[in-house]
């Protein structure tokens, strides 16, 4: 306590904030501070950050057991123990930041997304909670995902060539491919990963969707959709949308019965951006090609169904 006291003096502090488990200490600090005939700094103390449960204080040890970081960026121990951080999992600064600023502290209105300028302008002490702040971890995915959105097409691409350096894709189609996928994106990672299938024709198919939804006259409508994409000029993402709406009025379709199909006969997979706009991406070739080859793939399937 007497080294606590006549450090912080000695550094000029003017203002301690520190956690709750130093109430019990702060009446002898005052004390000793009083005993030097020296001016004591400005006291707060914060609450606790909580396990998930709520059920005790978080700790470096729950992170590792329920899967998520509590430092900033990778750390190690003195025995050698590795504890993951935040960066290295993928977490933008501003996402972390907002995160941290928000545990046990409010702004008095429902707005969650802060800039760390607006952090600064909006922050005071009287709006910090008595009570300790819950750690959630999806939360915490959330203000990534919230400013993974907002981040430029570009930028995100930078950074995944800084991270992947055998990347051979053009900017410009990296930057395309970002726009795509990084409204369903958590992590910047994940655009290539959940992506995969704009960059190759996929190794595998949705099994499981393929059986539930495929019809026993879906290959045949397939085939007629592709007559009508060998024609298709130029071929963008309207000019392909409005010959599928008018390919479902000819042949007096619902959507379900051909979108779905078209989108696993080329990407292997029942989700993702729109397909107008994966197919100009891709381009008349490659989607076509990808069509041909994977179809006799998908009735192999369902034979074996």
């Amino acid at each position: 306590h007497l080294a606590n006291i006549v450090d912080d003096h000695t550094m000029q502090i003017s203002h301690v904030i520190r956690g709750e488990e130093w109430l019990p200490s702060a009446p002898l600090h005052v004390l000793l501070y009083e005993a030097f005939g020296w001016d004591a700094p400005e006291f707060a103390h914060l609450p606790l950050l909580l396990r998930p449960d709520g059920n005790g204080k978080l700790s470096k040890r729950d992170g590792d057991r329920l899967g998520f970081p509590v430092f900033p960026t990778n750390w190690t121990t003195a025995e050698g123990e590795l504890y993951s951080g935040y960066r290295e999992k993928g977490y933008l600064p501003e996402a972390f930041i907002n995160m941290l600023a928000l545990l046990g502290w409010n702004p008095g209105t429902p707005r969650e997304i802060f800039t760390l300028e607006e952090l600064v302008e909006a922050f005071s002490l009287e709006r910090v909670s008595k009570s300790g702040a819950k750690f959630d971890p999806e939360k915490t995915k959330w203000f990534q995902q919230s400013w993974l959105r907002m981040q430029t097409d570009a930028s995100i691409a930078a950074v995944l060539r800084e991270h992947n350096p055998s990347l051979e894709l053009p900017d410009s189609s990296l930057e395309t491919i970002v726009g795509l996928m990084k409204e369903r994106a958590t992590f910047a990672q994940e655009i290539l990963t959940e992506g995969s299938y704009l960059f190759e024709n996929p190794s595998s198919l949705d099994t499981e969707t393929i059986r539930k939804k495929w019809k026993p006259e879906t290959s045949e409508i397939l085939q007629q959709w592709m007559a009508v994409l060998e024609e298709i000029v130029p071929f963008d993402a309207v000019q392909i949308e409005n010959s599928f709406k008018q390919f479902l009025a000819d042949k007096g379709l619902g959507i379900g019965a051909v979108l779905l199909p078209y989108r696993l006969s080329v990407t292997g997979v029942g989700a993702g951006p729109g397909m107008f706009e994966i197919s100009a991406f891709l381009g008349k070739d490659e989607v076509l090609h990808r069509m041909k080859s994977n179809l006799p793939k998908i009735e192999s399937i369902l034979h074996v169904a």
